[in-house]
């Protein structure tokens, strides 16, 4: 038995998936926003001794490959560069807040935004994955993966059933 559903009904499906990747890239947009808040809040500061006194307080050795390059990578850190990761941060929260917003309210250019700014993701989260695996990597692409397929179905779909009415 086929059970066929509305326009409606799959017509609100889909704005409940949407409205589900906005949110995540909200989410992402104002987890990045309070990273940038956090950059420009060690203006001045000694980022290098924090570090130091980072890994002393985790109980790592300094001496050891990751915590060194921790060390070593803070000790780079000019204020022009806190500066510049900062401006970049919210550079890269307003375009998710962008894409967020075109989503929520069904909008198809925000559709296919996602689909390119996703796919984009993928060969650099496939090369973290092959050469340092980890649980997080493939979790965060499996889930970029599975965004890209969604937002791809929404466009084919909504493309072959023009009835359905989803800008809103």
């Amino acid at each position: 038995m086929n059970v066929s559903k509305t326009p409606e009904a799959k017509q609100h499906e889909i704005a409940v998936g949407l409205r589900t990747v906005a949110t995540i890239e909200a989410a992402k947009g104002a987890l990045v926003i309070i990273v940038g808040l956090g950059l420009l809040a060690l203006i001045h500061y000694d980022v290098q001794g924090l570090a130091e006194d980072l890994v002393r307080h985790m109980h790592l050795n300094p001496a050891r490959h990751y915590p060194r390059i921790f060390i070593e990578a803070a000790g780079q850190l000019t204020d022009a560069r806190l500066w510049a990761l900062a401006v970049s941060a919210f550079a890269y929260s307003t375009v998710r807040f962008i894409e967020a917003y075109g989503l929520w309210h069904m909008r198809a250019w925000a559709e296919w935004f996602a689909i390119i700014s996703g796919s984009l993701y993928v060969p650099m989260e496939l090369y973290g994955l092959i050469h340092h695996a980890t649980p997080i990597k493939a979790m965060a692409l499996i889930i970029n993966l599975a965004m890209v397929a969604y937002m791809i179905y929404v466009r084919y779909y909504t493309t072959h059933h023009p009835e359905l009415q989803l800008e809103g």
